[in-house]
């Protein structure tokens, strides 16, 4: 039986929900064995990533990045600067800024932890025809257009108006 089954009126948003907490949970348990949580993997990552691309961000750009809050940010950074898996200097233009950078240690954890989401990604994308298929090209648009929509938390304060009926 499908985990799906009894979802047929599920709406896109529940289905949405329940896709990210699969996938959270299935990261989380994962990347356990290597000491990180989903949310930790997504820093370590994106920041492995961003050094990849020459780039050695700030906790504000990491947030900005990641979509987690910069203070939920900062106090990951600070967990995983203890466990001695990435470095927390000031930045030489802003001294109120910090940036971040993996140590060598957290770049090998990294690297482990990325090479076991991606088996976990491919798992999932099967049923698309995998990473590279066409279908699962269509998705990430679709996925990236819907990021890129902005919300406004204050249209959801206001009670939905009746439509007067025509006439």
């Amino acid at each position: 039986m499908s985990e799906t089954t009894g979802s047929g009126g599920a709406t896109p948003g529940f289905l949405v929900w329940r896709l990210s907490t699969k996938w959270r949970v299935a990261v989380d348990r994962a990347v356990a064995p290597l000491g990180l949580t989903h949310a930790q993997y997504a820093l370590v990552a994106s920041l492995y990533g961003m050094r990849h691309a020459g780039e050695r961000p700030s906790q504000r750009r990491l947030a900005d990045h990641t979509g987690l809050e910069p203070l939920y940010v900062s106090k990951l950074a600070r967990a995983l600067e203890s466990a001695g898996l990435i470095e927390r200097t000031r930045a030489p233009r802003d001294p109120r800024a910090v940036q971040l950078a993996l140590t060598e240690r957290g770049q090998d954890v990294t690297r482990r932890a990325v090479q076991v989401v991606q088996g976990l990604l491919e798992q999932l994308l099967e049923p698309l025809g995998g990473l590279e298929s066409p279908r699962t090209r269509t998705l990430v648009g679709e996925l990236l257009l819907l990021l890129d929509v902005p919300l406004d938390p204050a249209a959801h304060d206001t009670p939905a108006r009746e439509e007067a009926p025509p006439g």
